[in-house]
């Protein structure tokens, strides 16, 4: 089952500067920049643009209408929509488009009562849209897997040699799956291990190669080329 990108919500709310947050945008795939207006939604947004199975967020997607403890009929908007890849996967294993909202957790938690009402509402419009939602807060974000990732995007930039990524690509699709030691061994011996570590920091963080990002990232980790 595949997502058509014409029927895929817009962006419905406008995100503005404001002074209580950091708010900008971030690039997200050649795809043109996604807002957020908090760190936590840009950190959010840095898991969804290195996953390998997302493949589009869309920024305040949906306006839900509710009803609020008071009687009084309200419009709720959550942060974003995220779509993901399926291939060729069967019905069995296709991942629904997840509406999420990114709170940190003292706040959802404060508040939990008096946002329940919404919440409900967007489990229900999620449900009827063939969707999931989530609420996202710094437990889900972030921690090891984001320090790694903002730490490889140092290497998105650098340059290499055509010859050698083709090197390290061709010797991971004879083996399926290597560990960073027996990559350096084969192919970055002496003096060019050092730039052998960059130019596969340098592939995991354009996507070219895949790892387990929950993983520190050292000789032992394990890489491979995705197949979505």
């Amino acid at each position: 089952m595949s997502t058509n990108s014409c029927d895929q919500p817009k962006q419905v709310r406008r995100i503005k500067p404001t002074r209580r947050s950091v708010s900008g945008v971030m690039p997200f795939r050649g795809a043109g920049g996604i807002p957020f207006e908090s760190l936590l939604e840009r950190d959010f947004l840095k898991r969804m643009r290195f996953s390998h199975r997302v493949s589009s967020v869309v920024a305040q997607p949906v306006r839900i209408d509710f009803i609020d403890p008071h009687g009084r009929p309200q419009t709720y908007t959550p942060d974003f929509l995220v779509y993901y890849h399926q291939g060729g996967h069967s019905h069995v294993d296709y991942i629904k488009p997840m509406l999420v909202e990114v709170k940190p957790a003292y706040l959802w938690r404060e508040h939990w009562r008096a946002w329940s009402g919404k919440w409900k509402a967007a489990r229900r419009y999620a449900s009827e849209q063939g969707w999931s939602f989530s609420i996202y807060d710094e437990s889900r974000i972030r921690g090891l897997p984001l320090e790694n990732i903002i730490f490889l995007e140092r290497f998105e930039r650098m340059t290499f040699d055509r010859e050698d990524i083709d090197m390290v690509l061709n010797t991971l699709q004879e083996t399926e799956i290597s560990p960073v030691h027996y990559l350096l061994a084969r192919h970055f011996n002496g003096i060019y291990r050092e730039r052998g570590v960059s130019l596969l920091w340098h592939l995991i963080a354009t996507g070219r190669v895949e790892c387990d990002i929950t993983e520190p990232l050292d000789q032992f980790i394990e890489l491979w080329v995705p197949h979505l």
